[in-house]
């Protein structure tokens, strides 16, 4: 994780369910509050203690009686009725292919960690989403020149609007339909951001929220300030020399890809398959493999944390029928295998990688919501039985 790394999505709607994050967190909390959340919650539920720190799993097999055995990494095994995997699939990078032959240095940005990397150097950074941005802008403080190339323009959703976070001004007013939404929000952002040709950036080729959300409101004032130049996709590289599609071109000591990872769960790739999104019913559910299921493969357009909550809810109320042999349980089950629901809430998103198995939030959450209430289930957890202190950790 890089230092300079911060939430994309606010403190008010990035908190499980009973634990919410604490007032004296920033509206986007940077990555050691995060960690102060991260922990506290796990002592408040008496969590720490059942974790295995320091264990890396080798392998996730499944048995003959449809149990699993976990093997760790020393070859320790263990049997269980259940697994949830739990390790998401954005750590394997996805690096493509730059046309001819860079002499200087070429890496994905999985491994970059701070901005004293980037000193005394011209960067170029690929990629719009928002870890490329974030990075963008650490080279534009930091690095001798820096630029940044996107292949598409995208939509940039400042963090703040009127004082607010961006994504708590959802719940103010009346609810729309998405189409009215997308036309609102869209002329909102053409009026605070301007024209982005202005900048070199190019205008989006897609309607806003059709393609996962870039928020950001540094970008724009770097470039503003002549911190960063904007370019349009690689076109090929001789020497230390970069072409640009639109015929530009530049010297650079370092490519940071910041181009997105390729889906891989190593220690259960068998039962998750090699597509870039595995079928999971709910982003959660295995439907081939009884027993078996994910909680962070969901890609969507809001913070995460909440939906982790809602899936591990569900996973817990179809564990616990199923254990009980109640009839929901088993009613569950043929959900599993045979419903597919709509979950993209009208959106067209993009054809790209990152975005197969892409759902909306507010659609998913819906109908998340539907499905627990029709089994008797609970979507969000429940406050600690026993009160916990909460971390000390203060804003410096």
């Amino acid at each position: 994780m890089y230092e300079s790394a911060h939430f994309v999505s606010s403190k008010t709607l990035s908190g499980f369910g009973g634990w919410p994050m604490p007032d004296h967190f920033a509206d986007y909390p940077p990555q050691r509050q995060i960690l102060s959340y991260l922990t506290s919650f796990a002592d408040a539920y008496g969590l720490s203690e059942r974790i295995e720190f320091g264990t890396a799993v080798r392998d996730v097999a499944k048995n003959a009686d449809g149990t699993w055995t976990v093997t760790r990494a020393d070859g320790r095994p263990s049997r269980h009725a259940q697994v949830v995997v739990c390790t998401g699939s954005q750590w394997h990078p996805n690096i493509p292919e730059i046309p001819g032959d860079f002499s200087g240095e070429i890496r994905h940005t999985v491994g970059y960690r701070s901005s004293d990397e980037l000193r005394g150097k011209r960067v170029l950074v690929v990629g719009g989403g928002n870890s490329g941005c974030d990075i963008a802008c650490d080279a534009a403080r930091a690095a001798d020149h820096a630029e940044i190339s996107m292949r598409r323009g995208y939509w940039f959703i400042p963090k703040h609007l009127f004082g607010r976070p961006v994504d708590t001004l959802a719940g103010v007013g009346p609810r729309m339909p998405k189409w009215l939404e997308q036309r609102l929000f869209g002329t909102l952002l053409r009026i605070v951001n301007g024209d982005p040709t202005r900048l070199g950036l190019q205008k989006p080729d897609h309607k806003l929220f059709e393609t996962h959300p870039t928020v950001n409101s540094m970008l724009l004032h770097h470039l503003q300030h002549g911190d960063i130049t904007a370019r349009p996709g690689v076109l090929r590289a001789e020497g230390r020399t970069v072409h640009f599609t639109d015929g530009s071109s530049n010297d650079f000591d370092l490519i940071l890809l910041a181009t997105g990872y390729v889906h891989k769960v190593p220690v259960a790739q068998a039962y998750f398959g090699d597509e870039q999104h595995p079928d999971l019913y709910l982003s959660s559910f295995s439907r081939e493999h009884e027993g078996l299921f994910g909680v962070g493969f969901i890609e969507t357009n809001s913070g995460a944390y909440q939906l982790f909550d809602a899936q591990t809810q569900l996973i817990a109320g179809f564990v616990q029928d199923t254990h009980r042999g109640l009839p929901n349980a088993a009613r569950f089950a043929r959900m599993i295998r045979s419903d597919r629901p709509d979950l993209t809430g009208g959106l067209r998103f993009v054809d790209s990688p990152r975005h197969t198995g892409y759902v909306d939030s507010s659609a998913y959450t819906k109908y998340v919501t539907k499905v627990a209430a029709a089994m008797g289930w609970p979507t969000e957890g429940r406050p600690p039985a026993m009160p916990a202190v909460r971390s000390k950790e203060t804003v410096a």
